[in-house]
């Protein structure tokens, strides 16, 4: 198992001092941590042999094995009696991320001073590369943020305009995003133009055509929800922004939901600044996330919080945060390894498969209406559904009373519904108790 830097250095580190030394340090460990490491030996030769079992098989072919999956589902800590069915919020880490999480923080908290800043934090560059080659970028074109609302309110605030500069957004956006933009608009007279989409669509000309007829000669700026975190409506991102570059307008992609969900690269995407969450579908620690720009705009944007001078084209200005934990940053590593250790194509054909699986079993049902496309050009793995006569809250507290099965209620401009997504861990067993929810309160 590949080890982070944060783990080689403290190793050495305690090499070096003698034998009493070492105990005593070692003691510090609890009976607890140690279990914990035995038992993940146990789970992890047997995830490594399901993997090597299915090597030969295409993601599509793996989608619906059970069994290979069974073990991607050990490889998590589940609260029982508890169906987690709302991972578009925020998805919980794997064990190997968790648990180096926390003999993070045990470390940094031995001396947090020296730990910290000395052994800890020197992983950053190292982690850097690693997202940068993930991502499909370079190395000096990603800065590590906490989430995806930071990377990309650093480029709203950070963008100079002037009054009356047009900027399209999409009134099924982000709120924080949405919110930050208006801010910007009553402080310095900003134009913001706003389109509205109706979803669900399988339709890349409408999309596209949705975002051009409005842009306009003052046009500076359009913002792109790569995947509608609402519907689960995947975006044909790379079309509009081609359209958006013909006329000399810059393109920010929110890419919260997509990074780690789809097959991609962000050089592909034809963006100027791309920002997301690693604690969505990488399954990094909760606070984790980074923003793209573009290595020559990097200069021209403002920083949240002030840098040195020399930093202007600097990616890292944008890191100037103070003190933070940067045990829960440096752990984003192992939710890498894990990544990559699933494949992306396997991971993204699991997540399409099991929204369809549920909506597939309940599409037919009467009062049923589905708001998401069971295509994969058009969605993966977060899926919307509503009961006619029935309001969004109503469904919503219906699972959790009699299911326990945890999903999220959406009212919110034209969209009505309960969003509900299944991640890698989630079984067949656990969407098959949902389905029998939504069909007992469908027809009563």
């Amino acid at each position: 198992m590949r080890l982070s830097y944060f783990s080689v250095s403290y190793f050495l580190f305690l090499k070096m001092d003698n034998r009493r030394s070492f105990l005593n340090k070692l003691s510090i460990l609890s009976a607890s941590a140690v279990a914990a490491n035995i038992f993940q030996r146990v789970w992890a030769n047997d995830l490594s042999a399901a993997v090597t079992r299915v090597a030969d098989k295409s993601a599509q072919e793996l989608a619906a094995d059970e069994d290979f999956w069974y073990y991607i589902q050990q490889s998590y800590s589940i609260a029982p009696n508890f169906i987690n069915l709302n991972n578009g919020g925020v998805s919980p880490a794997p064990k190997s991320v968790a648990d180096a999480m926390k003999q993070a923080y045990d470390m940094s908290n031995l001396g947090p001073s020296y730990f910290m800043w000395r052994i800890v934090d020197t992983g950053r560059e190292p982690l850097r590369q690693r997202l940068a080659a993930l991502a499909g970028c370079e190395t000096e074109e990603l800065a590590l943020q906490r989430n995806a609302s930071e990377a990309l309110e650093t480029v709203i605030f950070g963008l100079d305009f002037k009054p009356g500069d047009e900027i399209v957004l999409c009134k099924q956006d982000y709120p924080h995003m949405m919110n930050a933009w208006k801010q910007r608009e009553r402080r310095e007279g900003l134009k913001l133009i706003w389109v509205d989409l109706q979803l669900p669509s399988e339709d890349d000309d409408y999309l596209v055509k949705k975002y051009t007829d409005v842009f306009t000669a003052n046009t500076k700026l359009v913002q792109l929800t790569h995947l509608i975190n609402w519907t689960g409506q995947k975006m044909p991102v790379k079309k509009i922004a081609a359209e958006a570059k013909k006329r000399n307008i810059e393109v920010l992609i929110d890419g919260a939901h997509s990074f780690a969900h789809f097959d991609f690269l962000i050089k592909d995407l034809n963006c100027d600044y791309f920002g997301t969450s690693l604690h969505k579908w990488l399954g990094a620690p909760i606070g984790t996330g980074f923003l793209y720009v573009k290595k020559d705009k990097v200069g021209k944007i403002w920083p949240h919080f002030s840098a040195e001078d020399k930093q202007k084209d600097d990616i890292r200005k944008f890191e100037n945060l103070g003190t933070r934990p940067f045990f829960i940053e440096q752990c984003i590593d192992k939710a890498i390894d894990f990544h990559e250790m699933i494949g992306i194509n396997r991971k993204e054909e699991r997540l399409l498969y099991l929204k369809n699986y549920w909506m597939n079993k309940v599409k037919d049902v009467p009062k049923v209406k589905l708001h998401t496309s069971m295509k994969k050009e058009y969605g993966g793995a977060i899926g919307m559904i509503s009961i006619e006569g029935k309001k969004p809250v109503e469904l919503d507290g219906f699972l959790w009373t009699n299911y326990h099965i945890h999903t999220v209620s959406v009212s919110y401009e034209n969209i009505n519904g309960v969003r509900i997504t299944p991640n890698v861990y989630t079984s067949l067993r656990d969407l098959d108790t949902l389905v029998a929810g939504i069909k007992k309160f469908a027809s009563g």
